[in-house]
């Protein structure tokens, strides 16, 4: 583990939580403008048995979210670089998370959006990887966020599979 350094001003950190922060609301708020209809869309879709319903995904990724941003606070706490490659993880996968929603709720790209999620997936696995190597705490806060995508990855395959005309490509 990296030792955090004393010397960095409190404005320094400050300014790092706020742009983490902001970089990470950013990707919701994208997420969210391509979820505008996933209500309608998602509820007529042949649904599996076991998947949720629809009022349980915001309050799951607003949850997530946070727990995103502070991990990648954490982690450029230790780190002190904004372009260390642990966060250079962290910010691609947080550009394939706000795109996911845009493939599968606006494009209607059942199998695309199934490769998205599963690269999506790997680039979480490699960042809890790389995370664990700087600090423990960042990497299990990533944890819930990587079972979340686990399931959702399998919840993507059975509604392709389930909706072969409406999520055709």
């Amino acid at each position: 583990m990296l030792a955090v350094n004393p010397i960095v001003s409190r404005g320094s950190r400050v300014k790092a939580g706020i742009m983490l922060f902001g970089v990470t609301s950013l990707t919701a708020v994208i997420g969210s403008t391509g979820s505008i209809q996933a209500s309608s869309f998602y509820a007529a879709l042949t649904q599996p048995t076991w998947a949720p319903p629809a009022w349980l995904f915001g309050p799951v990724w607003t949850t997530l979210y946070i727990m995103m941003a502070y991990s990648g606070y954490r982690i450029w706490r230790r780190t002190l670089a904004f372009t260390h490659p642990a966060l250079r993880l962290f910010y691609g996968q947080l550009f394939l998370n706000g795109l996911w929603s845009w493939v599968f709720f606006v494009w209607h790209w059942g199998a695309l959006a199934l490769i998205n999620i599963l690269i999506l997936l790997l680039v979480i696995a490699r960042l809890i990887q790389s995370a664990r190597h700087i600090d423990g705490l960042s990497a299990l806060t990533l944890v819930p966020y990587a079972l979340w995508v686990t399931f959702a990855a399998a919840l993507n395959w059975a509604l392709w599979q389930l909706n072969p005309v409406s999520l055709a490509f």
